[in-house]
């Protein structure tokens, strides 16, 4: 019989627990992944009781007052608290999202923040997003034109080839599309994932872009597009509602239709 055996660091032991002031009424149990690679200890799961009555809405907020106030450790990525960087990114309550955008009224009982799964962990809440940046450099995600622009001006487009960027333009990369698909977490040696993906078409739909041939030969191969299946897990979970399933249907169809 064949036998399975998990790395000894992949057992999350249980960590501290941190109570919420005397006097609060208002306490939300926040239950957070922590690992630091300064030892060599198994992650644990530490506990904070939170007086919510002394915080803002949204899960940044009671990450950072934990960070101030309770525990100066944790150690979390965050900039703009506007849903515009993406750093904040990380799996809340079994879903890839962004803390800065999540209430906390939103979510019942204790809240289990971990890092992006299926990524390398840099410490605590940080995923080590060096593989995905290096895939997004693979696809070239800047305009590609052998025609100058005019002297006097910018490429123009019209109403219509503009609107063709909506749902593309906006993406944030935060990953959480890419690190909720299991054809990534299985293949993200070889499979570029949703958020790169997403970025590939934005620039061959771009009527500006004269190297769109190009483009789809770089994705000609059987496991960086193809590898998707479906699953729609990367639209369910894109914090700022985009659709990287139907980019990555369009790349198929534009694949199949050269094929002819």
């Amino acid at each position: 019989m064949v036998e399975f055996k998990l790395p000894r660091n992949s057992t999350v032991g249980k960590g501290r627990t941190f109570t919420a002031p005397p006097g609060a009424t208002n306490v939300k149990s926040f239950r957070i992944y922590r690992w630091s690679p300064d030892n060599n200890d198994n992650p644990v799961i530490d506990t904070y009781e939170i007086d919510l009555d002394r915080i803002g809405p949204m899960v940044l907020d009671a990450l950072i007052h934990i960070k101030n106030d309770i525990d100066p450790t944790l150690t979390f990525r965050r900039s703009c608290r506007e849903g515009i960087c993406g750093s904040c990114a990380m799996n809340i309550a079994g879903e890839n999202t962004l803390a800065c955008l999540k209430p906390i009224r939103d979510l019942q009982g204790d809240v289990p923040i971990y890092p992006l799964p299926h990524m390398p962990v840099v410490k605590d809440l940080v995923p080590n997003l060096d593989g995905a940046y290096a895939q997004l450099r693979s696809i070239d995600p800047w305009l590609k034109s052998d025609t100058l622009p005019p002297p006097d001006g910018e490429r123009l487009q019209s109403i219509e080839e503009r609107a063709e960027l909506d749902g593309m333009w906006e993406c944030i990369l935060c990953f959480c599309c890419s690190t909720s698909c299991p054809s990534y977490w299985w293949n993200g040696d070889r499979y570029l994932g949703p958020a790169t993906l997403l970025a590939a078409y934005r620039w061959i739909a771009d009527s500006r872009d004269e190297h769109a041939g190009e483009r789809l030969d770089a994705l000609e191969d059987p496991m960086k597009l193809f590898a998707c299946r479906t699953i729609m897990n990367c639209t369910q979970t894109c914090p700022k509602g985009l659709n990287p399933a139907k980019a990555i249907g369009r790349l198929k169809e534009l694949q199949m239709e050269r094929k002819g």
